[in-house]
């Protein structure tokens, strides 16, 4: 028999639980599939999408250029903390889409090695070309959720988005053999 999860457990903010609500490990497993099958929906439209564009552009590129538009002025650090990329990833992704004169670095105000980051207009052609598809996609599954459905589904996934843990340096990660 599957064992209900308590609303008391859930990760929310305190008082934004419904005591109504009881989730049974098979609704939540299936949750987890379709959020699962979601992404992998998600991916394959921006992969679609990149086939049209320049050899080398990939999916941390069109990620980075969609954080960029939505944040201009963000620099690798941030960038790192959104993706979950290390530094090092997000550096290489974004100095590839300076090389391509799709982003460039500004001058850091205060600190020289804090360069804002900023989409150039060939960028954000980039951009909006994969995300017109991505929000094509959305706009079609939104209205099979009708009126109710998209802020309900917009409220659960900011609240997942909200739980992701902060990125931590590589020394400060348990090694795989002390997770077990």
């Amino acid at each position: 028999m599957a064992t209900p999860y308590s609303p008391g457990a859930s990760a929310g903010p305190p008082g934004s639980t419904d005591a109504r609500l009881i989730l049974r490990e098979d609704e939540l497993d299936n949750g987890l599939e379709v959020m699962l099958l979601a992404e992998a929906a998600l991916w394959a439209e921006v992969d679609k999408a990149l086939e049209a564009e320049p050899p080398g552009l990939g999916r941390s590129h069109w990620r980075t250029a969609f954080l960029l538009r939505r944040r201009p002025g963000i620099g690798v650090q941030d960038l790192s903390r959104l993706t979950s990329l290390s530094k090092q990833a997000a550096s290489k992704t974004l100095s590839d889409l300076q090389r391509l004169n799709l982003a460039h670095k500004d001058a850091g105000d205060l600190d020289a090695r804090r360069r804002p980051a900023t989409l150039t207009p060939e960028g954000e052609a980039f951009e909006r070309r994969v995300s017109e598809r991505l929000r094509a996609l959305l706009a079609r599954v939104y209205r099979s959720g009708g009126l109710d459905g998209v802020p309900g589904a917009r409220r659960i996934l900011e609240a997942l988005a909200a739980t992701a843990p902060r990125r931590r340096a590589p020394s400060a990660r348990r090694p795989a053999s002390a997770a077990r």
